[in-house]
């Protein structure tokens, strides 16, 4: 191998190694902000958590400010692919009810997964101290998603297999129907929903929704 070829080699794995520290960190950092909140949280313990010496974690994120930020961004993202995925697969073939019930029930078991619960209440019990966290989990997340259900929606609008309706306030109330029990249901993530009760759920909101939406008879 030629030296131009090694030092190639070696510069992509300083990079990926560089990158892989800072996941390492972000993921550790979002464990312990979970569990400690943002006040009691140590840049120490996070740092060990990580596999990583404590200046390491300053050389990629400067202060303990930028880092909580940083974690509930990455955090934010991670949740929008889980998500995405999911929508990706409300597609105008097939029956229409059956396919929001199973679009729905895997919308609701990224909604109550264990990350997604930690997530929210950091950002509920943070969100005093930083009030910009909304704007970021909402403009990393949440609001996509919407988007991207309204899109889904929207086409079948176009399909007929929708009343002619606005597609985001459709995409809105379906996410509401999903997502409004939740809470109360889940004790704040304190309690695990099994799978038959997010189906039944799911159902009712699907239910509800095309009681809506739904082309009219005739």
């Amino acid at each position: 191998m030629s030296g131009a070829d090694t030092s190639a080699t070696s510069g992509r794995s300083a990079t990926r190694g560089r990158i892989d520290k800072r996941q390492a960190i972000l993921d550790a950092a979002m464990r312990v902000f979970a569990r400690e909140g943002y006040a009691k949280a140590g840049v120490d313990p996070i740092a060990a958590e990580a596999g990583v010496a404590k200046p390491t974690v300053y050389n990629h994120f400067g202060d303990k400010e930028n880092l909580f930020r940083q974690a509930i961004a990455a955090d934010s993202d991670q949740a929008l692919a889980r998500n995405m995925a999911v929508v990706e697969q409300l597609r105008g073939d097939g029956e229409l009810r059956p396919t929001l019930e199973e679009v729905g029930f895997r919308l609701l078991q990224c909604y109550c997964d264990d990350r997604s619960w930690a997530l929210r209440r950091l950002l509920y019990a943070e969100l005093g101290r930083f009030p910009d966290l909304i704007d970021i989990v909402r403009g990393r997340a949440a609001d996509r998603v919407t988007e991207a259900l309204a899109d889904r929606l929207a086409r079948l609008v176009l399909a007929g297999r929708l009343r002619n309706c606005d597609p985001a306030e459709a995409a809105e109330q379906f996410a509401a129907l999903l997502t409004g029990p939740m809470e109360a249901r889940a004790r704040l993530g304190t309690r695990q929903v099994p799978d038959d009760e997010l189906r039944t759920v799911t159902a009712s909101a699907v239910r509800t929704f095309l009681q809506a939406f739904a082309p009219e008879a005739g």
